[in-house]
């Protein structure tokens, strides 16, 4: 009679965190830091800087100092996440990558024209708050609204903006409080370690997200 095999036990969802940090530090060398987590109280899921109305409850920065604790050190991800396992896994932008953050359906619509065009793209996370974010190399942050201008919208008209030096971005699988956990729309894999310029996806990310905005003046009338 054959041995059956035992299934295999599901991760409990510290060793996830853990396990994905460590991932984007070894084989993306980004940077990372944790952030915030999820502490159930009363029945629910309160954010750990016990702020109850929290914008971004267990997936924010922890702490003021957290550009210094950010660090693309195997050894230093584990330590932080063995210290709190349930810590939010956060991004620095600004040292390897920025990212152009776009409105979830200006976002799908760009990354359908995107993939007609054969543009090459970087990694695509999409968050619980529907926002898209589009991986870039770093210098967006700067350049991006002087790039929207030259197509002819306002910065200030069209909700798209650049994440850049002094800003961070939340990775899977990071849970923004009961709306969800952050995805990705196009996974970080070899074929896209090389990431775009903004410039190469200004356009049709502009041009969704004015498509947008136009579309809700005429439905305010």
């Amino acid at each position: 009679m054959g041995v059956t095999e035992a299934a295999p036990i599901p991760k409990q969802r510290g060793e996830q965190l853990l396990d994905q940090a460590v991932r984007y530090a070894e084989e993306r060398h980004w940077d990372v830091f944790p952030g915030t987590w999820l502490e159930p109280v009363d029945g629910r899921e309160l954010c750990s800087c016990g702020e109850a109305e929290c914008a971004a409850p267990g997936a924010h920065p922890a702490r003021d100092d957290w550009a210094a604790q950010a660090t693309g050190s195997a050894v230093q991800v584990r330590r932080a996440w063995q210290r709190q396992p349930k810590a939010s896994i956060l991004l620095p932008t600004g040292r390897t990558f920025d990212a152009i953050d776009v409105p979830e359906s200006a976002g799908f619509l760009a990354l359908a024209r995107m993939e007609r065009m054969e543009l090459t793209l970087g990694p695509v996370a999409l968050a619980p708050d529907r926002r898209m974010l589009f991986f870039v190399l770093p210098g967006a942050g700067a350049k991006v609204p002087d790039l929207v201008r030259k197509l002819g919208w306002a910065p200030s008209a069209i909700d798209l903006k650049a994440r850049g030096e002094g800003d961070w971005v939340a990775a899977p699988p990071t849970r923004f409080g009961g709306r969800g956990a952050v995805l990705w729309a196009r996974r970080p894999t070899p074929a896209n370690r090389w990431l775009p310029d903004a410039e190469e996806l200004i356009n049709p990310l502009a041009y969704a997200c004015g498509r947008e905005a136009a579309a809700a003046r005429a439905r305010r009338g």
